[in-house]
């Protein structure tokens, strides 16, 4: 499928489709959640932060979009997980489009010294949370004629890079769970892929390159073409690590 950065002038590709995705409130998950209520989809917002959500409620709105399902919800609280699936399965029966987005990096500190509570939080945000996620809406997206689901990875999952043990170590665990349930579910019309955004300008990004200028990496919008790309019905592909990016900037450890 051809990659498609800039919205297609052609009927929209979402159109109809229920897409709930975590991290919504800023950056990548703000820009996938504006792009596909662009291209149609009825998008269901999950984030800790409710000024966020509401600030990408009013742009859709404002760009025409019926406006979006809010859902504060903060994903480390794993049990609230399961509410958010009976929610989903009680408004609309199913769920075609899943974008487990949210994600944290942690501390940049030697292993050895590193502080357990933070590796915990990591962990539950990066890996237990899209596990809890898959668990409470399998059903829902195996519901839909084209279930589709997407998890954002990066980089560091197969960099060896100093100080990046928890992160690294959570999107690396992320990914084999990730291939384990695409293989899975093979046989089924879900196709389940993960995505890296590449270098992207985020809050993220700049926490862990604070003498990096934001201005010289693009921005979250320019890369929700292949989020489309991969929720779209039409999609096949399946059990990959996807890039949303055109090329890799050389010493760089994605993020």
């Amino acid at each position: 499928m051809e990659r498609s950065d800039q919205m297609s002038a052609s009927a929209p590709r979402l159109a109809g489709r229920v897409a709930l995705i975590t991290g919504a409130s800023r950056g990548i998950g703000a820009a996938v959640a504006r792009r596909f209520a662009a291209e149609g989809a009825h998008v269901v917002l999950t984030a800790r932060t409710v000024g966020g959500l509401e600030e990408v409620d009013d742009a859709i709105r404002q760009a025409g979009g019926t406006g979006a399902t809010l859902v504060p919800l903060d994903l480390t609280e794993l049990d609230r997980i399961d509410q958010l699936g009976l929610a989903v399965y009680q408004r609309f029966g199913r769920l075609d489009i899943l974008v487990g987005n949210a994600g944290t990096l942690g501390q940049l500190s030697p292993v050895a010294s590193s502080d357990p509570a933070m590796w915990e939080a990591v962990m539950r945000l990066n890996l237990l949370a899209n596990y809890r996620l898959i668990g409470s809406l399998d059903r829902l997206l195996r519901a839909s004629d084209a279930g589709r689901a997407m998890f954002v990875t990066a980089g560091a999952a197969h960099a060896t890079v100093a100080y990046w043990c928890p992160y690294a170590a959570s999107k690396a665990a992320l990914e084999m769970m990730v291939k384990s349930y695409a293989a899975e579910v093979a046989t089924t019309a879900l196709r389940v892929n993960l995505i890296d955004p590449g270098v992207v300008r985020t809050k993220m990004r700049a926490l862990a390159f604070p003498g990096e200028d934001p201005q010289t990496l693009p921005p979250p919008d320019s890369i929700t073409g292949r989020f489309v790309d991969l929720a779209d019905p039409a999609c096949r592909r399946h059990g990959e690590v996807v890039a949303a990016w055109t090329g890799r900037t050389e010493g760089r450890t994605e993020t």
